[in-house]
């Protein structure tokens, strides 16, 4: 069981690191710009809170090419894998594209969500220019995935290190007006994160393109790179479902982010805050849930279903140390973290609140991430996206409102909806792969049995 944790871990180290760089480009933004204005700090929330549902719903259609070429790979089917590649890159693009054209045609939707009206009025030109950065971002993450699917994983983890002080430079540029730029604040930022994720998504492409690691796939270039709509249909049956489940449980803060919102922009501030430090451990339980996913995908094009089960086993185990570990750090630091982006007295006295809540979610916002992965590794999306569904948008959401707004108890009472919300995913997610796991590995038994 150890060794299986060691060589899924092996796998998920880059990604993780990976996943931790991306939302460290928010970190910094929110840490660079929460000196100048709390406002600021709010209207970069309401954006991050509205963007992150089509953004994770693009990103999720991306994480259906990782399993399609690990299966492929475990079959040595690097035709396949090369036809995946291609036509999972064309997707996302015609995904990009539509996601930035209904932003556009929606620009205005900010002004209808109750906000403060000075929040709303920084938070306009931010949205517009952070959704065409979804662009290059969908991009790179369809070449990330190839490459991840392939086991190949510290490529996109050096390109994903060297975008933070890269990101920082253009921060500091265009936030406050050094070397001849104007001081754009805010918007400066949103400048800031298109040009890095333009220059890091070219340079990726160019990598898998040029780089001998990647030549027996390029070479059937001519022959697999076309649409294919037998592996579209394979990218969207994994694709849709995966964008749904994280794109409904993204939906789900995104949309408690806002009810804080109604409570006024110091809460909002405060919940920005403890919900970009959960986001930020939670990369390193989205790394474990890929890697997952993809020695899942492996094995299970293999047919070795006694193996897919220890993946699986591990894995989860793995998850529940992590999380555990996790909670008692947010609970030691409650008071020292909301400091790193703060001055204001009153949004760090929130924000500590709020992390001490989420210390009780970080077990159970592994495991259901892990649970998702593992699943979506063995072609199995469509009911645990029904599951997400329950657990966010039937019972977490509806008591979070209820405890927040009926019970009087604020941004507390919707944070303990995400942990109720979490728990049940996990509880029904993991129960699921673990039932069908052992049930695939006892029926191939007598097989094996009778082959030897």
């Amino acid at each position: 069981m150890w060794k299986e944790f060691l060589n899924t871990s092996k796998i998920a180290g880059p990604l993780i690191i990976s996943y931790v760089s991306q939302i460290a480009l928010g970190l910094i933004d929110s840490a660079m710009i929460g000196p100048i204005d709390y406002r600021q700090l709010a209207a970069s929330s309401l954006v991050i809170n509205v963007l992150a549902i089509p953004m994770v719903l693009g990103s999720g259609l991306t994480m259906a090419i990782s399993p399609l070429v690990a299966m492929a790979n475990g079959r040595n089917d690097t035709f396949k894998a090369s036809r995946v590649l291609f036509n999972g890159f064309i997707l996302s693009l015609i995904a990009a594209i539509i996601i930035v054209t209904g932003i556009e045609l929606s620009s205005n939707f900010l002004n209808h969500l109750g906000q403060d009206e000075v929040v709303v009025q920084f938070a306009i030109p931010y949205y517009r220019m952070m959704a065409w950065s979804m662009i290059p971002m969908l991009l790179f993450l369809a070449a990330k995935q190839f490459s991840d699917g392939l086991e190949i994983t510290k490529t996109a983890m050096l390109l994903s290190l060297l975008s933070l002080p890269f990101n920082a430079f253009l921060n500091w540029i265009f936030i406050y007006g050094k070397l001849g730029a104007p001081r754009l604040e805010l918007l400066g930022t949103g400048i800031a994160t298109l040009i890095t994720r333009v220059i890091i998504a070219l340079i990726l492409i160019t990598i898998i393109l040029k780089h001998r690691v990647y030549k027996q796939y390029v070479a059937h270039s001519k022959k697999a790179w076309k649409l294919h709509w037998g592996t579209c249909k394979e990218l969207l049956h994994i694709g849709i479902p995966s964008s749904l489940q994280y794109g409904m449980e993204s939906a789900a803060f995104s949309v408690s982010g806002i009810m804080i919102g109604w409570l006024g922009a110091t809460a909002q501030a405060a919940h920005q805050i403890a919900l970009n430090i959960a986001s930020t451990t939670f990369m390193a339980s989205l790394g474990l849930s890929l890697a997952g996913s993809i020695r899942v995908a492996n094995a299970f094009g293999r047919n070795d279903q006694k193996l897919v089960l220890q993946i699986g086993k591990s894995t989860i185990l793995g998850g529940l140390a992590y999380g555990f570990v996790c909670g008692i750090l947010f609970i030691a630091l409650q008071y020292q973290l909301p400091l790193l982006f703060t001055r204001n007295a009153e949004v760090a006295a929130i924000a500590s609140t709020l992390l001490v809540l989420g210390a009780f979610f970080q077990i159970s916002d592994a495991t259901q991430a892990i649970g998702v992965g593992l699943l979506r590794g063995r072609h199995d999306v469509r009911m645990p996206t029904l599951f997400v569904a329950i657990a966010y948008w039937v019972i977490g959401i509806p008591f979070g409102y209820y405890l927040a707004f009926t019970k009087n108890m604020g941004a507390s009472g919707i944070w303990i909806g995400f942990i109720i919300g979490l728990s049940i995913s996990s509880i029904l997610l993991n129960t699921r792969f673990l039932k069908s796991s052992k049930a695939s590995a006892a029926a191939i038994a007598p097989l094996l049995a009778k082959s030897v």
